[in-house]
């Protein structure tokens, strides 16, 4: 994933009701950015550290500015949580992952059930659902997920095992924003539920791929598959 436009230097001042950041630009001004991570975001939130943030094109928009990454352990970390999904996409349209097929069909955002995917994949012979998630929690060697309680998340792990009883072949795809660590698991002490509910749609047959990516001021791009350690810790 390649940012259209030049991303815009500053620093972190403070991140405030959620959505909202004040940065620091290197010119001496002071903006507010969307920040569109509505979580925790413990771990990647440090004062006064280095940060980039995107111009919106749209000038009727409120806010001028999207806070996209922030410098935490000499390497970036990616906020934006709505570039996990356009990642995920090329991965699989550009099939980045050996282990699922190659798909003629690819479509975003359908509708199943009563709940919403973030992706379809369609073969000759089989349907794929993906849902996408965002990871930026840090605890050591450790990318964790979620980093707040998520009912949202155990819903759709309940849907995805639902829908692979009814055919469909399922997965979960975690797009690890961050360099500095080594395993994906579920956040057993954040959200025990969620992590209980991923083991149980492990064991119903939902794939879980853990993707580390590379996070720089030009792009986003795949680096590895983590290993994943489901074992409460």
């Amino acid at each position: 994933m390649t940012f259209p436009e030049p991303l815009i230097h500053g620093r972190l001042v403070k991140r405030y009701k959620r959505f909202l950041a004040d940065i620091l630009l290197d010119n001496g001004n002071l903006v507010t950015a969307h920040c569109t991570n509505s979580g925790s975001m413990k771990s990647c939130l440090e004062e006064y550290a280095e940060v980039f943030i995107s111009p919106s094109s749209n000038p009727n928009r409120k806010l001028a500015y999207t806070w996209e990454m922030i410098r935490i352990n000499n390497s970036w970390v990616g906020i934006n949580t709505s570039n996990p999904n356009r990642i995920a996409y090329e991965i699989l349209e550009k099939q980045w992952i050996d282990e699922l097929p190659n798909f003629k069909t690819l479509r975003r955002e359908v509708k199943y059930d009563d709940s919403r995917f973030d992706i379809y994949g369609e073969t000759d012979n089989q349907k794929w659902l993906f849902e996408v998630k965002n990871v930026t929690l840090k605890e050591g060697r450790f990318a964790q997920f979620p980093d707040a309680v998520t009912t949202r998340g155990q819903k759709h792990l309940s849907t995805l095992i639902k829908a692979k009883a009814d055919g469909y072949h399922v997965a979960m795809i975690y797009i690890i924003q961050r360099t500095d660590v080594e395993i994906f698991a579920p956040a057993w002490r954040i959200d025990p539920v969620y992590a209980k509910e991923l083991i149980k749609a492990f064991d119903a047959g939902v794939k879980l791929f853990a993707v580390q990516v590379d996070v720089t001021p030009e792009s986003i791009e795949p680096l590895r598959l983590l290993p994943i350690d489901l074992i409460q810790k």
